[in-house]
């Protein structure tokens, strides 16, 4: 495992009340965004690591089955945290509208606590011009990770509360 050498600029950043290891099996858990993505199922065609695929699936009744709007990603880099190091995961959307990359890195801030970066850097496949759909969607994005960050956070919180 080598070094995080950059983040992403336009990464949303949360404080969780629990250790590195801890916020990391909670936010690495891709199983999980189900629970914080209104309207989505999350499958993994193995458990996640370098090579794995995931499918997240959002549309009004995705949750049920009904076919929605696919988001497949295969794992390019999934990495705890060990120690002083952050854990990184690493991902490229493979679908065939959505295009682009996704990252989580989870740092440790100390004994109980962590830090948690997740970015989005996502465009639509198709003829339109990838900077028009990227600026398109980042705001949506920017929401979705904020909201799951938020939800994810109040998990650790309850797990904290109850150690």
């Amino acid at each position: 495992m080598g070094r995080v050498t950059s983040l992403p600029i336009d990464a949303v950043v949360r404080s969780f009340p629990v250790d590195a290891a801890t916020a990391w099996g909670l936010v690495a858990d891709l199983r999980n965004h189900e629970r914080w993505i209104p309207m989505t199922r999350v499958s993994l065609d193995r458990p996640a690591a370098a090579g794995a695929t995931v499918t997240a699936v959002s549309g009004p009744f995705a949750r049920r089955g009904f076919p929605g709007l696919a988001d497949v990603m295969t794992v390019d880099r999934y990495d705890p945290p060990v120690g002083a190091e952050p854990g990184v995961a690493t991902f490229t959307k493979v679908g065939h509208v959505l295009k682009g990359h996704a990252s989580i890195v989870v740092v440790p801030a100390g004994p109980s606590s962590s830090r948690v970066l997740w970015s989005e850097n996502v465009y639509l496949a198709g003829p339109l011009p990838r900077r028009l759909t990227e600026a398109v969607l980042k705001p949506f994005l920017g929401g979705m990770v904020r909201y799951a960050l938020m939800k994810a956070r109040n998990e650790a919180r309850a797990t904290d509360r109850n150690a």
